[in-house]
């Protein structure tokens, strides 16, 4: 492991995450994923390239398994790498409603322990297990534009990404010692797009432009996101900006 790079990804069996797991499994020496379940993919791929792939899983809306996983990762971590790279991918639209139908706690607070808590817990395992080597430690806390503009039937969503946002600006002040940013992704073509597409226009009134994206072929796919976003970690733009877009890099 001396002198490679330990990748960590989270929300890795689908979508997104998957995407940044499988082009990292060709690439890095040690792969840690972190979802409920495991992409037998990713697991075929790393054994081809012969890197090591532990998978871990954990459900990241429930605090008890955000503690277990850094506990389980961090614990062990080679401490030998050139580089970490974390990358905070889980993440869930949640309960989606206005003012007059945002009823469900549990609801909501799963969300905010999926799209927050976990990248916060997960951050902090890194930078204590890294703050006294002499390697390159990035993180990735993927955002969206909804963290930074306004969109009504989406309260937690929203409110969940601009927490986000600005615990990455603060974690940069507190940790100079590494990289990090909180990245936009633009719009995927996911399950989430899918879910997005299955609310109502009483509880999410810009519906049809969602309704567009699909039908216009204007969502990228996962693969070219996360080709996107790995080209951006290993350039010299990689977090020059404390809140970031990778579609002014695509």
């Amino acid at each position: 492991m001396s002198g490679g790079t330990i990748a960590i990804v989270t929300g890795a069996s689908r979508g997104l995450g998957a995407a940044l797991a499988r082009q990292l499994a060709g690439s890095v020496q040690q792969l840690i994923t972190v979802s409920r379940n495991i992409d037998p993919q990713t697991q075929q791929l790393a054994d081809a390239s012969g890197c090591q792939h532990v998978h871990y899983g954990h459900d990241l809306s429930d605090v008890q398994h955000i503690e277990a996983a850094a506990l389980g990762i961090f614990a062990q971590l080679d401490q030998t790498a050139s580089r970490y790279l974390l990358i905070n991918n889980a993440g869930s639209l949640g309960p989606v409603g206005q003012f007059d139908t945002l009823k469900d706690a549990h609801a909501i607070s799963d969300t905010f322990n999926l799209n927050v808590t976990s990248a916060m817990l997960l951050t902090t395992a890194l930078l204590r297990a890294t703050r006294k080597l002499d390697a390159d430690v990035r993180v990735v806390n993927i955002s969206s534009g909804a963290g930074r503009s306004p969109t009504a039937g989406w309260g937690v969503y929203c409110a969940t990404k601009a927490a986000l946002d600005m615990y990455t600006r603060v974690a940069r002040l507190e940790a100079p010692q590494a990289k990090l940013v909180s990245l936009a992704p633009g719009v995927i073509d996911t399950n989430m797009q899918a879910t997005i597409r299955s609310a109502n226009t009483d509880d999410f009134p810009d519906l049809a432009r969602f309704n567009t994206l699909n039908e216009t072929g204007a969502l990228r796919s996962p693969e070219a996101v996360a080709a996107s976003i790995l080209q951006y970690v290993n350039s010299k733009d990689f977090a020059s900006k404390e809140l970031d877009d990778i579609r002014q890099y695509s």
